[in-house]
């Protein structure tokens, strides 16, 4: 389990920008993950700007709240305090192939149960989800890049550029680098957006 303060910028791509930039630096990682959006019918945990998801990747999985910290560090890029809760993933398959409710122990069940009651709690079940092929590169700087195609119910796909550092201006330096090397631009609405309201953007209607 653990708990950070995670600062990172979030960019959509083309599909072609996001071929230059992933063959262009060199490979630390790639892996394919499934990612399962919960809340309740209402979305309350949207109207609260909270996301929770449970993550499937090949050999584990893991839980994971994303809230808005009450005090930023910066004000440039994106920030948000992230809890994770490990899960083993024959439970982690249970819970989302059965659209049961999330794991009832751990730091985000805490969380859950200081800031809601147990009837709403009870009513957190998998929405809508996504799946990620994601590349970890070695970028500017021996900054992490992370490279992301998401497919979504409807069938619809993206590209993501994700930099993730404790330092903003790292994350600005890379930027600007990127921003020459690549002509890299992009507007408000490439900017920032989460996988979680793509996925509910895209959510499949039967």
């Amino acid at each position: 389990m653990s708990k950070n303060i995670e600062i990172e910028s979030k960019i959509l791509l083309s599909q072609k920008l996001y071929q230059q930039i992933i063959t262009s630096f060199t490979k630390k990682a790639k892996f394919e993950q499934s990612n399962y959006y919960f809340d309740n019918q209402q979305q309350t945990l949207k109207k609260d700007a909270i996301s929770l998801r449970i993550r499937l990747y090949h050999d584990h999985a893991e839980q994971t709240l994303k809230v808005n910290p009450s005090h930023k560090k910066q004000n440039n890029f994106q920030e948000v305090i992230e809890i994770n809760d490990d899960l083993n993933l024959a439970e982690a398959k249970y819970l989302v192939n059965q659209a049961q409710q999330i794991m009832t122990t751990g730091q985000i069940a805490n969380y859950l149960q200081q800031n809601y009651n147990a009837t709403l709690i009870s009513t957190l079940k998998p929405q809508t989800w996504s799946q990620t092929n994601r590349t970890l590169l070695d970028g500017p700087y021996h900054c992490e890049l992370t490279l992301d195609k998401t497919c979504y119910p409807d069938g619809y796909s993206d590209y993501e550029m994700e930099i993730e550092n404790p330092d903003p201006a790292t994350i600005q330096k890379v930027l600007d680098q990127l921003k020459e090397q690549f002509n890299l631009t992009y507007d408000d609405d490439q900017i920032n957006q989460s996988k979680i309201k793509r996925a509910y953007l895209h959510k499949k209607i039967v």
